[in-house]
């Protein structure tokens, strides 16, 4: 895997599958390593998916300071790999807590983004945030299904000394639109590929100034497409909602039957989207719940 030097010394590693130009992907976890993003549903017929291994994960190394694990202190991570790349402006994917990182480099760097995609994100870095009451409404959803029964009972015996790995096994079926086999596989890996003493301190304190970053999205002129699972309960689309509208330029995108995982639960809905999001050719607009598309002059690039 090619690796590059980062801020702070520590070496990082990404790997790069398919054809065109770069998509710098984001993953999150929070603190997984980049391969559960696999293809992204076959986006890499349209892009070269560039994935960062985040400090500690994967084949990067674990940095000197822990303390670094935090999400705003990785806003230097990205602007490195943009600098190795050599790309004066980035397309840039964060999937959820890695949307955080995504939203917090465009605030930093509003210049160096060509166009941002922030899937199923957690929106904390805007102050967009979701209570236990929340969740367990959209949960709800799956309440018909033959597993929710016994995972709801092991969710709600869940406390604050629940190990973060453990609550997130637990959780994992409400992270599916369908907790079929492919569903189950990519849920079990994530014990392996997460850094979990790293995982509590990506949200640590500090991290997070949402006013200040809403102030600095102002200078974002790129698009952003924000994409939803209809079915995901954190965030729901009306909390997406939320986020998209803090943007100068956004858009939402709501994936019917999706959970938090959307290129799982349907791969080709997934790759559709983000790709024609994507293609400077293609401008899409949400009206009434109804994505139109309209082809406008060259944009530029």
């Amino acid at each position: 895997m090619p690796t590059f030097t980062t801020y702070d010394g520590t070496e990082l590693a990404y790997r790069t599958r398919g054809a065109g130009e770069p998509l710098v992907c984001l993953a999150g976890g929070p603190m997984r390593d980049a391969a559960y993003l696999g293809d992204l549903g076959g986006l890499t017929a349209h892009r070269t998916l560039v994935l960062l291994d985040a400090r500690g994960t994967g084949a990067s190394a674990e940095p000197a300071d822990p303390g670094t694990y935090r999400c705003d202190r990785q806003v230097g991570d990205v602007e490195a790999l943009r600098a190795h790349l050599g790309l004066e402006r980035i397309d840039l994917l964060g999937h959820s807590a890695g949307g955080n990182l995504a939203t917090l480099y465009a605030a930093a760097h509003p210049g160096r983004i060509r166009s941002l995609v922030l899937v199923t994100s957690a929106a904390r870095a805007l102050g967009v945030t979701s209570t236990d009451e929340e969740w367990d409404a959209a949960a709800e959803v799956f309440a018909d299904r033959p597993w929710y029964p016994e995972a709801r009972a092991a969710l709600d015996a869940t406390g604050p000394d629940t190990p973060l790995s453990r609550v997130c096994e637990i959780a994992a079926p409400f992270s599916y639109g369908r907790w079929d086999e492919a569903a189950r596989e990519h849920a079990a890996a994530s014990h392996r590929q997460t850094r979990w003493e790293a995982a509590g301190a990506y949200h640590g304190e500090g991290a997070y100034d949402p006013a200040a970053t809403r102030r600095a999205l102002a200078a974002l002129t790129a698009p952003v497409l924000v994409l939803a699972g209809e079915h995901d309960a954190g965030p729901t689309p009306a909390k997406a909602a939320e986020a998209a509208a803090l943007f100068p330029s956004a858009e939402l995108a709501v994936q019917p039957g999706a959970g938090h995982h959307p290129w799982v639960d349907d791969p080709d809905a997934f790759a559709r989207t983000v790709a024609a999001f994507l293609d400077p050719a293609v401008r899409t607009v949400t009206v009434d719940g109804v994505r139109l598309t309209r082809r406008p002059g060259p944009r530029t690039r």
